[in-house]
């Protein structure tokens, strides 16, 4: 049996895989409406597509070879396919495993931080506004996608790239529909923090302030 064969077929390391990374996502993404439950449900559609093609029965490899005709070499780092398509081989593969390691890495700490400060504003009562709440107004749905789209660099899949600009869409109409509640909400003092902030991406000049804001603790 080569290793492209032997890669595939761990269904129970899928398993555990989806358990894990599931857990993250509802532990932290903590969905209470039902637009929040529909976006954590595309995210975890796409947990499970990326981790039944990564360890389980690799679908796009064989709908590109199979039903394309794609020639591809069929080994155990084929999954990676940006470097498998353009012919970088394994080196290829661990570059973008690793460039794909640092997004869903930074990504899943704006998710957990963010969840952490947010709470703890709302124990105080207050909006939250300081730590990376003071650098972007969402950072915990600029961490999902960012996990997402890390994924997308480290192991593309026909499902995953039909998924990501799904997800994307639905946390920016989700965003701007909880603003509508927190205006309604706080008032005032929203309107002048959404003018002050961008939505999810950090302004160039704050990058190095978004990083000092993950140490951030609202005082007890």
């Amino acid at each position: 049996m080569n290793d492209f064969a032997m890669h595939y077929g761990h269904w129970s390391w899928v398993a555990i895989l989806v358990l894990f990374a599931s857990w993250i996502l509802y532990r932290f993404a903590t969905p209470k409406s039902w637009r929040e439950w529909a976006g954590a449900g595309l995210v975890q559609a796409f947990i499970i597509a990326l981790y039944a093609e990564m360890y389980g029965f690799p679908l796009t490899i064989y709908l590109l070879t199979g039903f394309l005709g794609i020639d591809l070499p069929l080994t155990s780092y084929t999954g990676h396919l940006w470097a498998t398509l353009l012919g970088y081989g394994r080196t290829g593969a661990v570059v973008e495993m690793l460039l794909g390691s640092v997004f869903i890495v930074f990504g899943l700490a704006l998710l957990i931080i963010g969840w952490i400060q947010v709470y703890s504003a709302g124990r105080h009562g207050i909006l939250a506004t300081q730590g990376l709440y003071g650098v972007v107004r969402h950072p915990q749905y600029a961490g999902i996608m960012l996990a997402v789209f890390g994924q997308i660099i480290h192991w593309p899949t026909v499902i995953t790239l039909a998924l990501f600009p799904v997800i994307v869409f639905v946390y920016v109409r989700l965003a701007r529909s909880e603003e509508v509640q927190l205006i309604a909400r706080f008032g005032d003092a929203y309107v002048v923090y959404r003018r002050r902030l961008p939505m999810f991406l950090p302004r160039k000049t704050d990058v190095g302030r978004l990083l000092h804001a993950l140490s951030y603790r609202y005082p007890e």
